[in-house]
């Protein structure tokens, strides 16, 4: 498993400083089904706004 998640969103309430990522878990899904060949094709469904 990655040691360190790295996350450019700032509005996400899981951004820490240095562009990291604090959650405890990363739960990323495809939007094209069960298989995506693209970073484009997936979405990170970990983020919540920080507002």
């Amino acid at each position: 498993m990655a040691k360190d998640v790295l996350c450019e969103v700032n509005s996400c309430k899981f951004w820490a400083a240095g562009n990291n990522c604090a959650a405890s878990r990363i739960y990323v899904v495809s939007n094209r089904g069960k298989q995506a060949s693209h970073s484009e094709e997936t979405d990170c469904k970990t983020f919540e706004s920080k507002i």
